[in-house]
């Protein structure tokens, strides 16, 4: 098969379309013919070696395709039919293409109850787009932060994959979202996209927040952003509020700011990746149209290296998914 593989760490430009070795299903694995995967801010560090994997590697963690063969036992998927892949292994401990080969190929052999129908009103582009992102936004709007109906979301850098999918999510639990960005014409697209409020990230958030919520603050905040982020989110939420957090793009150090942590009693909520609980439950948000993925622009996979470029740019707005003859 062909696929995308690295040999060492380094820039896009490690980045190979040649021949690998066609996987096969091992008793329970299905193995997928795929036609769409998707790119992550993973697949951005691991490529850097942060953290570096053994080599060489098939980066990727989302796909959609069709079921090419069945191993030994597989019951209930048939061969032909179009899925999509929960690349959260294991609960989500073990994640496709970072601790194992992963989508950035023709072929990938997953554990058969990893693999869903295909929601029908979605191409296999945008059934790429929504796993990891949507699950690792749900774990951290629904079952980290315990989102209610009616509060205030506020979702930093809507151009990222995981800013837009809880926009999405946070929308379709009934919240209301203040979603943030240095473009105009990201923000406008937010909108269009059921943001409630917009603000310029290079301008006073905190008061922005405060302004929507008669002087309380907003009760969650969405924090992937890191140190240039971090001492506004901790103003900006409320008195009892939660900050619930699954990266830090920017740096992973900020100051503590203890002092707001405890004055003001937050909630501070670790979350990463989601469990099968999760995925099945942003599926059923998808495939009922509750929550739709957002694909900001698709490449051959034989491009995958532009890809990855408008990726560390920071120009998209949504998911960058590569198609696979």
């Amino acid at each position: 098969m062909r696929a995308v593989r690295i040999h060492e760490d380094g820039g896009p430009e490690v980045l190979r379309y040649e021949e690998a070795p066609d996987p096969s299903p091992g008793p329970g694995e299905v193995l997928l013919s795929l036609r769409a995967a998707s790119l992550n801010r993973l697949d951005v560090w691991l490529r850097r070696g942060l953290p570096s994997v053994p080599k060489p590697r098939i980066l990727g963690a989302d796909g959609a395709g069709v079921v090419a063969s069945l191993g030994e036992g597989v019951r209930g998927v048939e061969v032909g039919d179009a899925v999509v892949l929960n690349p959260g292994l294991d609960d989500g401990k073990h994640i496709v293409g970072e601790h194992m080969d992963g989508t950035h190929a023709e072929l990938i052999a997953v554990p058969a109850e990893y693999v869903h129908p295909l929601p029908d009103d979605l191409s296999f582009e945008e059934a790429a787009a929504f796993p990891l992102v949507f699950a690792t936004a749900y774990r951290m709007l629904a079952t980290r932060a315990q989102v209610r109906e009616g509060e205030w979301v506020l979702v930093w850098g809507i151009g990222a994959g995981v800013a837009t999918a809880s926009l999405a999510i946070a929308k379709a639990l009934g919240a209301r979202v203040l979603a943030t960005s240095t473009s105009d014409d990201k923000l406008a697209r937010a909108k269009d996209l059921g943001a409630d409020e917009v603000v310029r990230t290079d301008e006073d958030v905190v008061a922005a927040a405060r302004e929507l919520t008669d002087g309380a603050g907003v009760d969650i905040v969405v924090e992937h952003v890191g140190e240039a982020t971090w001492k506004s989110s901790l103003q900006a939420v409320r008195v009892g509020g939660r900050v619930t957090v699954c990266g830090a793009t920017s740096g992973p150090n900020p100051p503590a700011m203890l002092h707001r942590i405890f004055w003001k009693q937050l909630s501070i909520l670790g979350s990463t990746m989601g469990t099968r609980d999760d995925f099945a439950a942003v599926y059923e948000l998808v495939a009922s149209g509750r929550a739709r993925p957002v694909v900001d622009r698709v490449y051959p996979i034989a491009e995958v290296a532009a890809a990855h470029e408008r990726l560390e740019s920071g120009d998209q707005l949504g998911k960058i998914v590569l198609t696979i003859p």
